[in-house]
């Protein structure tokens, strides 16, 4: 992963997507690339072909593939150690607090464990050297009409380390209608959100009224 990172900041911006959050991303101490379609070995492919031009890259075509290739999206992600030693909690915040927006995401951290996750106050997530994190995002929650929360969490930054980590996520197919099953409502729970379409919902939390939103789902269709 590291030979992916370590190409030069123009090579990387070759990664382009028209979808929000898609593409390459750099801010903060926060790099991440995005690969639509990652089980299927052609998309992968085109990914690599983007940034090794002349020959791509079959090493790490392989290696994505493989990892990704019963799921649909692949974020690859790159967290620098903060440049300070203060104590200014904006300056380590690789990733800044949020719950996903899609089904499932299975979260693989190595050596640097950076992510934290909120209950009441916020406590890092320390998972062994081979475990894969498993997180439920607001599609599932409002899916099974809030019987599972997806949980807060952030990347923050505090070893002189830098932090490599692979995400997968689920998402709905484009639309799909995010509905709850009737079996999931009765009278001790009633319906807590309006069917939605998840396009619609990722663009929502692009919004400025998304970004401020407390809980994005709620703000988006709740009842």
């Amino acid at each position: 992963m590291e030979e992916l990172f370590d190409l030069p900041i123009q090579t990387k911006q070759r990664n382009v997507s028209s979808k929000p959050f898609h593409g390459y991303l750099n801010h903060n101490l926060y790099q991440s690339f995005g690969i639509d379609e990652a089980n299927l070995a052609e998309k992968v492919k085109d990914f690599t072909q983007q940034l090794w031009p002349d020959h791509g890259n079959q090493k790490i075509s392989e290696t994505m593939h493989v990892f990704s290739k019963y799921l649909l999206e692949l974020d690859v992600m790159y967290s620098p150690p903060p440049d300070n030693d203060g104590d200014d909690e904006e300056t380590k915040l690789g990733l800044r607090s949020h719950s996903d927006k899609n089904i499932i995401t299975i979260l693989h951290q190595y050596q640097v464990d950076a992510l934290e996750t909120k209950d009441e106050k916020w406590f890092k997530v320390k998972p062994s050297q081979h475990s894969f994190i498993i997180m439920v995002g607001d599609s599932l929650c409002a899916f099974l009409n809030g019987r599972l929360s997806s949980p807060y969490h952030r990347v923050r930054m505090t070893a002189k380390k830098t932090r490599y980590s692979t995400a997968l996520f689920s998402v709905p197919k484009t639309g799909v209608i995010i509905d709850s099953p009737e079996e999931l409502m009765d009278e001790e729970h009633p319906r807590m959100f309006k069917p939605f379409e998840y396009n619609n919902y990722r663009d929502f939390f692009n919004t400025e009224a998304g970004r401020i939103a407390q809980s994005t789902l709620h703000a988006f269709c709740a009842l």
